[in-house]
């Protein structure tokens, strides 16, 4: 048996006196009844207690049962609150405009406490498992947002291991994926702002830009160590193995993606490793595109592992200073780069300077640590 403490609240509202009486006696051994005997002193306790379920008058004066539903569900704090129409009105008309307006029962008087309590029983019942269901969708979602987090993380956590790999077996220092992203970031965050590229941008999946970068070289790992360790310039053949990297990476993506179900990552990271060697001119590979063929990823991917190129050292080469670098990215306007990206990279190269000595800090404190 219930107690008066568990009792469920019921507010049964009707401008007859003798309506509300009979209703009370017939719940009050059930549930904690409140009689009420206007559609405005309703609000007035609501504004105090709220009940889980509202038997209503129809036909009452100064606010009628219509008018106060329509209330209850244009608030936020009431609209979920189920409401009984009780009315003497019996017709097919008055029926169905109740229901339409969001009454979950219509029952016409006089009424017996059976059927009434039962119907009652039945809405109550159904509120609950519509409550406990929203609950669960709830904890649904946040359990799935929690796995998701857990999947993303651990797939930065695979890239970035790959990547770094890719970077030791390069024979270059670290710190080229970090500063990549970064530069990433920086542009797409001035892009956004100026709205450069805007109809490009809008169509670009940006939760998927900047995870995606590291893998623009992944295609390396096919790369001979000769080709790639080579302390000079390559010759022509040599060149034409390193360029396959581009395309094998992009099959390699695209395999791993054809056994996915949701792949727009994948898609991503296929797209910059494939066309982020391509050129603004249309002299790059592995296919030639030209212009605005290349797709922006591409062209945004190009200007941040050119530089990165440029300011690092490599088996071939010293390492150029910033400004030197600038200036190189500046030429290749129009030729190498989408010059409407470089206006972008020359507003923010400043940026760019803060996150070379940024992560040049941290690889020098990693290493004095290993050393000590």
């Amino acid at each position: 048996m219930t107690t008066e403490k568990t009792r469920q609240k019921i507010m049964l509202v009707d401008d007859n006196f003798s309506n509300l009486e009979i209703g009370k006696n017939m719940l009050k051994e059930l549930y904690e009844v409140y009689a009420i005997p206007s559609g405005e002193k309703l609000f007035e306790f609501l504004g105090r207690v709220t009940p889980a379920l509202i038997l209503l008058d129809i036909l009452m004066p100064v606010m009628n049962g219509y008018e106060v539903m329509e209330r209850l569900k244009a608030s936020e704090e009431w609209k979920e609150i189920p409401v009984i129409f009780l009315t003497s009105q019996s017709d097919e008309i008055s029926e169905l405009k109740g229901l339409s307006m969001g009454a979950i029962d219509y029952v016409a008087k006089p009424f017996s406490a059976r059927p009434l309590l039962k119907r009652i029983e039945n809405q109550l019942l159904l509120a609950s498992q519509k409550k406990e269901l929203k609950r669960y969708n709830e904890n649904l979602e946040d359990l799935v947002k929690i796995k998701t987090d857990q999947i993303m993380s651990l797939q930065s956590m695979v890239i970035s291991t790959l990547a770094d790999m890719l970077e030791y077996r390069d024979d270059e220092t670290g710190g080229h994926v970090v500063r990549t992203q970064k530069y990433l970031e920086i542009m797409v965050k001035k892009i956004l702002e100026t709205g450069v590229c805007a109809d490009e941008m809008e169509k670009l999946d940006m939760d998927f830009l900047i995870p995606s970068a590291p893998l623009h070289d992944i295609g390396k790992i096919a790369i001979s160590d000769s080709i790639l360790r080579k302390p000079g310039p390559l010759n022509k053949e040599e060149f034409e193995e390193m360029k396959r990297h581009a395309k094998i990476g992009a099959d390699a993506i695209d395999r791993i993606s054809s056994k996915t179900s949701d792949n727009g990552f994948l898609r991503m990271a296929k797209s910059i490793a494939l066309t982020h060697h391509e050129k603004w001119d249309g002299s790059g590979y592995p296919y030639g595109l030209k212009g605005n063929e290349i797709p922006i990823e591409g062209r945004l991917m190009a200007i941040a592992d050119v530089y990165d190129a440029l300011i690092s050292d490599r088996p071939y080469k010293k390492a150029m200073s910033t400004s030197e670098a600038r200036e190189l990215m500046r030429q290749g306007s129009g030729k190498h780069f989408d010059p409407r990206l470089i206006e972008v990279f020359l507003s923010v190269h400043d940026e760019f300077e803060e996150v070379v000595a940024s992560v040049s800090d941290q690889k020098e404190s990693l290493e004095a640590g290993s050393g000590s």
